[in-house]
């Protein structure tokens, strides 16, 4: 941890109410129990009790993003980051789970009346990316990747996700004996991907999670989980439907038939095979697929064939992404990836062999669900600050929660103040950083999300719809 606490950040004029006594926040808790719809808002005493808690809770908020952001750990790692996230939920007195999925940590808050129960998750993993920020709390760790020394980086923002929670995990602790029901947060691992390191397939933390059983034991009613990105400090975006792609994984070897460079005629040459082969995949796009249901994004990685300049390579390899947003137009794409590599290798004498290894599924926020959300995010945030999102290309393993139960995922601005959300370092780049006022507003959007199913219920048609 930073030896000294940051001071607070400033808080909006909605988060200074004073808080009412705990009296009646428990009866105005319980006489709106089970309400539901869109238009119902939250009990004044729940939102001062959440205001003045929120205050409280923000300098620790904002030295823990500092420490995890110091100390980063790559997927299936994430060591010292879980028992940070683990000693600070049984410090709320939570009951607590680690080595979920490898590394993940689950906190329980049940709270002292029956009801739904929600799931809030973060993700703890960093990438090899080496840190240029310059921030006095920058990352110095490194690690070796493919053979290469690179630096470790919280370069995605998931230093603040872990964070946020913590702290959504203290404000909501603090109001566990007026709770109805329960609260799972959800400490994730590997979000970038990957298998863990014990060998076992899984495709992301995700994945690994919930091959544990955990979302069926606990029986999760609803789900709601967020991602720093840039946008105005102060504001958040989703959108209903598909907000995040999907994404797949292919690889493409292309065989000839070795020869010398200066004899051409004598062999199959895999280079030019694959150059063909790369060129026209764009095609796949921009005129094999019905775009009408959303984007598509086929991207060529990496291209590798040879070793010496006088030789005619035997084969040729090169690997990319596929990225889309319906079962359908993914399916598609994948067929004509297929064809096309195949074809073209074989009008060039050689073959291709294609493998294709599917990834994150869309990330969903249910139509009938979203309504809902939006109105209570509103409500918590100011309409202004609630932004409609276009559909975005990356992909994001919250999607497989999803797919689960009801529930949102949507976008936290964070770039840093004076700078152009639209020319500020993006996610994934080592100058990237979030600008801590954004903290507050994770936290407080999170809380009011969970604490708006939690009083009002959740639908049995969305929960049933599962």
């Amino acid at each position: 941890m930073t030896k000294t606490p940051p001071s607070p950040m400033p808080m909006p004029p909605s988060l200074r109410r004073p808080v009412t006594s705990v009296a009646a926040l428990a009866a105005t808790l319980a006489a709106t129990a089970g309400a539901q719809g869109p238009a119902t808002p939250l009990p004044s005493a729940t939102v001062q009790a959440v205001d003045r808690a929120i205050a409280t809770v923000t300098p620790q908020v904002v030295a823990w993003r500092r420490d995890i952001h110091r100390h980063p750990e790559l997927g299936w790692r994430e060591t010292r980051t879980a028992k940070l996230v683990a000693d600070h939920l049984r410090a709320l007195g939570l009951a607590v789970e680690e080595g979920v999925g490898v590394t993940g940590v689950l906190g329980v808050l049940k709270g002292a009346r029956p009801g739904p129960t929600i799931a809030l998750r973060a993700d703890m993993d960093a990438l090899p990316v080496t840190e240029r920020t310059g921030l006095p709390f920058a990352s110095e760790a490194t690690t070796t990747v493919n053979g290469q020394q690179v630096g470790v980086m919280h370069a995605c923002g998931h230093d603040t996700h872990t964070a946020i929670l913590m702290g959504v995990a203290s404000v909501l602790a603090g109001m566990k004996a007026q709770l109805p029901g329960t609260v799972v947060f959800v400490f994730q691992p590997a979000e970038e991907g990957g298998s863990p390191l014990d060998g076992k397939t899984a495709n992301g933390g995700a994945a690994a999670m919930l091959a544990t059983g955990f979302w069926e034991r606990l029986r999760i009613d609803a789900v709601y989980g967020l991602h720093s990105w840039p946008g105005p400090v102060g504001t958040v975006s989703l959108r209903s439907g598909g907000l995040m792609a999907s994404s797949d994984n292919w690889k493409v070897v292309v065989r000839g038939r070795q020869t010398h460079g200066a004899l051409p005629w004598g062999g199959v040459d895999p280079v030019v095979a694959g150059a063909a082969i790369v060129t026209e995949l764009q095609s796949v796009v921009s005129r094999r697929l019905d775009l009408s249901g959303g984007p598509a994004v086929l991207t060529t990685g990496y291209f590798i064939g040879g070793v010496r300049e006088n030789i005619i390579p035997d084969s040729a390899v090169m690997a990319g992404t596929l990225r889309t947003f319906s079962r359908e137009t993914r399916a598609k794409a994948q067929a004509e990836l297929r064809r096309v590599a195949e074809k073209v290798a074989e009008a060039h004498g050689a073959t291709a062999t294609v493998t294709i290894v599917e990834g994150y599924p869309v990330t969903v926020n249910d139509p009938k669900w979203f309504p809902r959300a939006h109105a209570v995010l509103q409500r918590a945030l100011g309409a202004t600050n609630v932004i409609e999102s276009a559909p975005s290309m990356p992909a994001e393993d919250f999607s497989r929660f999803l797919e689960r139960a009801p529930g949102t995922f949507f976008f936290l601005g964070g770039t840093p103040t004076g700078k152009d959300p639209e020319a500020a370092p993006r996610n994934h780049s080592p100058f990237y950083d979030v600008d801590e006022g954004a903290l507050p507003v994770g936290v407080r959007a999170l809380a009011h999300l969970a604490l708006d199913a939690l009083v009002h219920g959740v639908p049995r048609a969305a929960a049933g719809d599962r």
